[in-house]
């Protein structure tokens, strides 16, 4: 049987580990009584911890959230794991998230034991982070919108649209997603009665909160990143683009670039995307690796025969 410290350590890590434990439960884990749990849990409280408890049948403990942020206590991979995260959020994405990042990782790596230590170090030391051009966003905005959908309240907030249009939006959010460095909130736009999906660095909440409303459902089966990744080759873009791809839709899908495909006969289809740069289009449609014809916009075959002549002319005579 463990001591009572060693004990006290054991239920707090079962705390942080699951929101609900029944007495009985935490007796079976620890090898004791309900009643040593009972004094177990006014042992915490009395160290400041606020284990709230519920009686009857279905009632049990749930460590609640206090004035201070108590101690976690991390097994191995789930410690590593978090400096492997922190070490790559000071890469950006959120606006002033480097330094704070910074601050915890050098906490937790005075406190790693020496084994974990050299893991994440080496990790670190031979991970090369690519910056890209994706703007920050504010902690309030993901931390205001999350609430909001975690509480089920309609949020209505400002944003300003790829053509620089501004608008007041009135949704009911269902998910934040993060894509390639950019944040994008997936939500049911009420006065337009229809699914969308934003750039949250374009988003000013407004509140409060609106009021509560009965989740739907997402298209796309409820998957999430396949609602995103469509809205993000087509709508979301400054340009559209339908082009011919001479290769079977099924070819086409296999390379799982969640494009927009659609069937033409058994050896072309058609490709829907976006993009906000026509130059950097055409130049990523050459990376589908087929043969293939722009059909609009006429700007984007343009660009297509500007970066054409620039190969033939780096290639040489011949």
């Amino acid at each position: 049987m463990l001591d009572t410290s060693a004990r006290l350590l054991k239920l707090l890590s079962l705390f942080q580990a699951h929101r609900d434990w029944s007495g009985p439960e935490l007796a079976a884990r620890l090898g004791v009584s309900t009643r040593t749990i009972r004094n177990d849990v006014e042992r915490l409280r009395s160290l400041g911890y606020p284990v709230n408890a519920t009686p009857g049948v279905a009632g049990g403990y749930r460590l609640g959230a206090g004035a201070a942020l108590p101690p976690l206590l991390l097994d191995d991979e789930e410690a590593v794991a978090v400096a492997v995260g922190l070490g790559r959020a000071t890469g950006g994405g959120v606006e002033g998230i480097e330094e704070s990042s910074v601050r915890a990782l050098a906490k937790l790596e005075q406190v790693l034991p020496s084994r974990l230590r050299r893991r994440v170090s080496a990790l670190n030391a031979y991970t090369v982070q690519m910056p890209g051009p994706a703007p920050s966003v504010r902690p309030e905005v993901l931390t205001t919108i999350a609430n909001a959908a975690r509480d089920r309240e309609r949020l209505r907030f400002d944003y300003t649209g790829h053509d620089g249009e501004q608008s007041v939006r009135d949704v009911e959010p269902y998910r934040l997603a993060h894509r390639r460095g950019r944040w994008y909130l997936v939500c049911y736009d009420v006065a337009r009665a229809d699914w969308r999906t934003f750039r949250v660095d374009r988003v000013r909440p407004r509140p409060p909160a609106g009021p509560r409303f009965t989740p739907r459902e997402l298209p796309e089966d409820g998957d999430v990143a396949a609602y995103v990744e469509k809205g993000v080759n087509t709508a979301m873009w400054r340009h559209r683009a339908t082009v011919l791809l001479h290769a079977p839709v099924e070819e086409m899908r296999a390379l799982k670039h969640l494009l927009e495909f659609e069937p033409v006969d058994d050896a072309t289809c058609l490709a829907h995307l976006g993009g906000d740069d026509l130059f950097r289009m055409a130049v990523w449609i050459g990376f589908l690796g087929v043969d293939f014809e722009v059909l609009d916009p006429p700007e984007l075959a343009e660009q297509v025969l500007l970066l054409a002549d620039r190969y033939r002319r780096a290639a040489g005579p011949r």
